[in-house]
């Protein structure tokens, strides 16, 4: 009897534990779309929280801070870095550099200058955060900084009019200012600067403006071949190492001396005129100014050309 009410324990117990071992399962089978969902949601969240904070603080892993203050400030440069170019658009229509990248006549041009005139859309070549957009008389006058997501920053300079304004978020392409002749500048022309870790870059080595692209898909930054690399996208991509304009300063990046770069700048060039042309459509041509033209060969800007006339400038 009673080893009949003990099979009849033990049978009931296995019952129960077989059931509670079925509830379980049913349990863990219920939950896991659950789970399922949450790390979707989670996943989602969590990519929303990386992107609002790369629009917070673009390229947070290359700068300690965010400041308004100052243009560029260098900070520590890595030996190497990939910039992507990707995505991006070219800050102005023109093809014309007017001035190089580099050394001249005993200071840094820190930038290209391409011929613009006054009132020509000015846009963000990559996407990210404006920094700075400011006023300064005896330098870029009119100019915004923006901070990209690719690392680099991008300086324009010497515009007419701002678009945009401090902490604003831009995509590439969107309209940031209009061209101008603001600040030290002898011209109408865009002062235009790739920064990274406030370093100045050269331009060319990223942007070809004569055939309105980029040069890759990415470009990495080699402190070991910099100097090299830049000499060499001065040659390729550059205004041949002729002044031009602009800021009033020769510009010949591939010119490791300054004194020849002053020797050549200093030659005269000259022009044979053509029935029809005027000092006006000359200066146009080899931009320059019809007052420079004037000084060269002690003439009037009313004087009367004659074809074949042989004129400096």
């Amino acid at each position: 009897m009673i080893l009949k009410k003990l099979k009849k324990l033990a049978f009931v117990a296995v019952c129960m534990l077989t059931a509670n071992n079925a509830m379980g399962q049913d349990l863990l089978a219920n939950q896991a779309p659950i789970d399922r969902k949450m790390r979707a949601v989670d996943s989602v969240m969590m990519q929303q929280l990386i992107k609002n904070e790369v629009w917070e603080s673009p390229a947070a892993e290359l700068y300690e801070d965010w400041s308004n203050e100052y243009a560029h400030m260098p900070s520590t440069l890595p030996d190497t870095f990939r910039i992507n170019l990707r995505d991006f658009c070219m800050p102005t229509p023109s093809r014309v550099v007017t001035s190089n990248f580099g050394a001249r006549w005993g200071r840094q041009h820190k930038g290209l200058d391409i011929k613009v005139y006054i009132g020509d859309t000015i846009r963000a070549a990559f996407s990210g955060k404006v920094r700075i957009v400011r006023y300064e008389a005896r330098g870029y006058g009119k100019y915004v900084v923006i901070r990209h997501h690719n690392g680099l920053e991008t300086i324009y300079g010497h515009m007419s009019k701002q678009l945009v304004r401090e902490n604003q978020e831009v995509r590439a392409g969107d309209p940031i200012g209009l061209g101008g002749n603001t600040g030290r500048s002898t011209g109408s022309h865009l002062h235009f600067e790739t920064r990274l870790c406030g370093v100045a870059l050269n331009p060319a080595l990223m942007f070809d403006f004569k055939n309105q692209d980029v040069v890759a898909d990415s470009w990495t930054f080699r402190r070991s071949t910099y100097n090299k690399e830049s000499s060499q996208a001065t040659r390729l991509r550059g205004a041949g190492g002729v002044y031009r304009g602009g800021d009033g300063l020769y510009a010949d990046a591939s010119s490791s001396n300054s004194k020849s770069s002053k020797k050549q700048s200093a030659q005269n060039r000259y022009h044979k005129v053509q029935k029809g042309e005027t000092l006006y459509s000359i200066a146009r041509k080899h931009r320059t100014s019809v007052n420079a033209i004037c000084k060269l060969n002690r003439i009037s800007q009313k004087v009367t050309l004659k074809t074949g006339q042989i004129l400096k400038y």
